[in-house]
């Protein structure tokens, strides 16, 4: 790698990182960019990709990021995903093996590793007769409602019999 290569790596995030690692031209607008997704610890869209950046930089376009997002996917550095919501969700493709729970009420995230649901991949595959080279699981739920606590007995409450010529009974 020749020097400036490498000085543009020192204090990079792992995002330009994987931008110069792969030859791409790192303008300052693709730097904020990458920045924005390496700090993000969500799955953000575009629209929430330009948000995140023109608060950095005003002058960035909605264009420029649906450009460098698609670029980047192309070079296998992000990863689309489509969890609902009619809009794409971007994560850094370096991000190790893992699945997703889907909130379908809210479209929070919560991602997971299983090593139960790893083995039951394996064992399926190799009774079908394939070597898994990879796989994607993509859980849609709904939390359960909040358990009311019950009630906490109070004092019993007596209420007096009362006989037919109208007095208390014993």
């Amino acid at each position: 790698m020749d020097t400036r290569a490498s000085n543009n790596r020192e204090g990079a995030s792992r995002i330009e990182r994987l931008c110069i690692d792969r030859g791409l031209k790192m303008t300052g607008q693709r730097r904020l960019i990458a920045r924005v997704l390496s700090d993000s610890a969500d799955h953000p869209d575009v629209e929430e990709l330009y948000r995140r950046a023109v608060a950095q930089d005003s002058r960035i376009s909605i264009a420029t990021v649906y450009r460098t997002v698609r670029l980047l996917e192309e070079k296998g550095i992000l990863e689309r995903h489509d969890f609902g919501g009619a809009r794409a969700r971007y994560e850094p493709t370096e991000h190790g093996h893992h699945h997703h729970l889907i909130d379908v009420d809210t479209g929070r995230v919560i991602e997971f590793e299983e090593p139960q649901h790893e083995a039951l991949a394996q064992a399926i595959a190799a009774r079908l007769g394939f070597e898994l080279v990879d796989h994607r699981l993509e859980l849609f739920g709904r939390r359960f409602p909040e358990a009311k606590p019950a009630p906490r007995p109070g004092p019993r409450r007596v209420t007096p019999r009362r006989t037919t010529n109208g007095r208390d009974a014993e």
